[in-house]
């Protein structure tokens, strides 16, 4: 990527060269385009709300004021994009049950992960987040696979930093019974296969 920053192409289109956005929605339109999947989960509607959000992203440039970086500002309002579309088309999110968390289930979790090969731990792993709700997806998103900080995060989600530990802690318990229930008849298969 170039060595640019993203403040030199702000600079310019807030100065009238409006083809300088073309530089900014190509560093985005991936990292846009899957949040919104994760959040929306139907393509379709995950390319609209990547589009709604670059309109809204060029409408809003000149309020970007740089107390964070420009990628935690193009989240939260690409994040917030899809809430809206989430409360207009009514969509329900699975919910998942803690109440079968156990202090054993993380040591069980990695046991399972490391009996399978590397993709079919990336789409089980996918799989297992989808069925979570929209908001635990992408937290659980955005802390381990896009690297973001507590304080990204709640910027990004609009909460206390303290609020997205607590909601973060939550969303791995969920996750770690999903997997569990996803990952033990596989566990069943191997031991009975090792014997």
């Amino acid at each position: 990527m170039s060595a640019i920053n993203d403040q030199h192409y702000i600079d310019k289109i807030l100065q009238g060269e409006t083809n300088a956005f073309a530089v900014l929605v190509d560093r985005y339109k991936d990292m846009i385009f899957t949040l919104a999947l994760k959040m929306v989960k139907n393509r379709e509607e995950a390319e609209e709300t990547a589009q709604d959000t670059f309109v809204k992203v060029y409408k809003s440039l000149s309020k970007f004021k740089g107390d964070s970086k420009f990628s935690t500002w193009i989240y939260k309002i690409a994040y917030n994009t899809c809430l809206d579309r989430l409360k207009k088309n009514k969509k329900e999110d699975a919910n998942i049950s803690i109440d079968e968390f156990s202090p054993n289930l993380v040591k069980t979790m990695d046991d399972a992960l490391s009996l399978l090969e590397e993709n079919e731990r990336k789409k089980t792993i996918q799989n297992c987040l989808n069925l979570l709700s929209a908001d635990e997806n992408v937290l659980l998103t955005l802390f381990y696979f896009d690297d973001q900080s507590l304080e990204e995060i709640s910027k990004i989600m609009n909460i206390s930093a303290n609020n997205a530990k607590v909601k973060l802690f939550r969303s791995r318990q969920k996750l770690a019974v999903v997997l569990r229930a996803k990952l033990q008849p596989e566990i069943i298969e191997c031991y009975e296969r090792d014997r």
